[in-house]
């Protein structure tokens, strides 16, 4: 069991965020000490680092909220779920294509600066 600021520390997250993530309902499963303090558990954790996975993604809270509310539903949102993910996959994929046209650009004009300087170069007594 990990603490908030644990937590916290672990994944750069703040705890304001962590709260809010519970507070939605986007965080499920969060326990709780007798003081109230929050606890994560390893379930819980998943639960984070999948919901970073997808908000680094590009994925919005109210899609992931969706999710979470399908998964809490159960078993029977299967395919809802299913279909949220693959459409979210296509998403991704594009983005990372499109991510790597730009790379592309980029190390061109790099290249580009690589043969200006050897230019330059040989120009220098």
């Amino acid at each position: 069991m990990s603490t908030i600021k644990e937590v916290s520390d672990s994944t750069g997250i703040s705890a304001y965020t962590l709260r809010y993530y519970e507070r939605e309902g986007i965080l499920p499963g969060v326990k709780r000490d007798p003081s109230g303090n929050r606890l994560y558990d390893e379930e819980s954790l998943e639960w984070l680092y999948f919901i970073l996975a997808l908000r680094s993604t590009g994925m919005p809270l109210v899609e992931i909220k969706q999710y979470v509310d399908l998964y809490l539903e159960g078993e029977s949102t299967l395919k809802s779920r299913k279909q949220m993910m693959l459409k979210h996959k296509k998403k991704v994929e594009k983005d990372l294509l499109q991510t790597y046209k730009y790379l592309e650009q980029i190390n061109y004009k790099l290249a580009l600066y690589d043969v200006q300087e050897k230019e330059l170069s040989k120009m220098m007594p």
